[in-house]
């Protein structure tokens, strides 16, 4: 009997730690139904050790799957910031600024966006803007077309962003706001259009240098349309040059899928002087207010002007809308370029043309007898703004 109590004390003393450890561990306790005659006593297992081992356990599992988690949810536009070299700031903008930089050994534009952490938007309406641009960025990096940018990449945070301080001998990344993202995109070191034309504002540009830029807008923006996307700040100081003068569009800070209902797009988006008449009045709207702002870009392409440059923004925005205010077209415009500027001009957007029929329309016009506008220093008495008739 002392034998077969001594082997007894044996099994519970064996068995009291075993188990519990297997299943702090995870591990199955079905093995132990095999086992005969072996038992463990309830008073003596730690519950609470149990459970703080299996917490410990089940806290590195979730972990683990968290991390592959994220892992596989990065987006193929995503880029490793680790590989973006910024230089300078090559400009400032409403919603952020654009440096530029390399990346990838790629000549690159940088712009960090910001659309809440100075009071532009409130935390709401920041975390909305940031998911829009998210579903937009998708259908970005898919763009491929010669007369507009090249998508290189984007980055939903900047903490990794090394930004260059002021005094050059050191690297900070402090001043960014927390929710800022950024966006990637060829350098083209032509400049915009818009410091072009006001290089050539006295001796204006050439019939078919006109043409070509206007064309090279026109068939962007068809490519845009086609993608359901629309631009809606079109204007000359968002189109860039490369060395060989091609214009490509740019500037998609404020661009946004087509939406299905013009209802669902309304506001004041844009620049005044551009802006169709229904968007400055708050209307729905659609891709024909690009086509609005086209046909201003084409006014002043071949005037190299400023559209109403003695008004006020008030003063323009009253009368586009009220009394059907549009740049005045010289009188030396030839009348296939005039008749373009007007059709997209139109004040009833039902009204302007797509901008693959402006694509085409701007393919007919003859340049081979010139009609540019003339030089001021060659004709210092032209009168190509004196109006026609009495």
């Amino acid at each position: 009997m002392a034998t077969n109590k001594g082997e007894g004390a044996k099994a519970v003393a064996k068995t009291e730690t075993n188990p519990i450890e297997e299943m702090a561990l995870g591990c199955s306790i079905g093995n132990l139904s095999d086992k005969k005659d072996v038992f463990t006593r309830a008073d003596k297992i730690d519950f609470k050790s149990w459970d703080l081992q299996l917490d410990k356990h089940l806290s590195k599992a979730w972990s683990r799957d968290k991390d592959v988690s994220l892992v596989t949810k990065k987006e193929e536009w995503e880029i490793d910031l680790a590989k973006l070299d910024i230089r300078h700031v090559i400009a400032h903008g409403t919603y952020g600024i654009v440096y530029r930089g390399v990346y990838d050994n790629q000549d690159v534009a940088v712009k960090v966006l910001d659309w809440g952490e100075d009071g532009i938007a409130t935390a709401a309406e920041a975390a909305a803007i940031r998911a829009s641009f998210r579903q937009e960025v998708a259908v970005w990096h898919k763009l491929d077309h010669p007369n507009v940018t090249k998508f290189i990449g984007a980055s939903m945070g900047t903490s990794n962003l090394k930004i260059p301080s002021k005094d050059s001998t050191s690297e900070s990344n402090n001043s960014l706001p927390s929710r800022a993202c950024c966006v990637v995109v060829e350098y083209l070191p032509g400049g915009t259009l818009k410091n072009f034309l006001i290089r050539n504002r006295r001796k204006k540009l050439a019939f078919k240098v006109v043409i070509q830029l206007a064309l090279d807008l026109s068939r962007g923006l068809s490519y845009l349309h086609s993608k359901k996307i629309v631009h809606r700040d079109v204007k000359t100081e968002n189109m860039l040059l490369d060395t060989r003068r091609n214009l490509k569009i740019a500037d998609f800070g404020v661009a946004r899928v087509e939406a299905q209902n013009p209802k669902d797009m309304t506001g004041e988006t844009g620049t005044l002087g551009y802006m169709a008449p229904e968007v400055l009045d708050g209307k729905p709207y659609n891709r024909r207010c690009d086509v609005y702002s086209f046909g201003i870009c084409l006014w002043e392409i071949y005037c190299c002007d400023m559209p109403y440059a003695d008004l006020t923004f008030a003063e323009v925005s009253s009368a586009v809308v009220r009394q059907n205010l549009r740049p005045e077209i010289p009188r030396c415009c030839p009348g296939s370029l005039a008749s373009i500027m007007r059709k997209c001009w139109d004040a009833h957007p039902d009204r302007r043309p797509d901008m693959d029929e402006v694509v085409r329309l701007l393919e007919a016009v003859d340049t081979s007898k010139g009609g540019g506008m003339i030089p001021d220093d060659q004709s210092p008495g032209c009168f190509c703004f004196t109006r026609r008739g009495p």
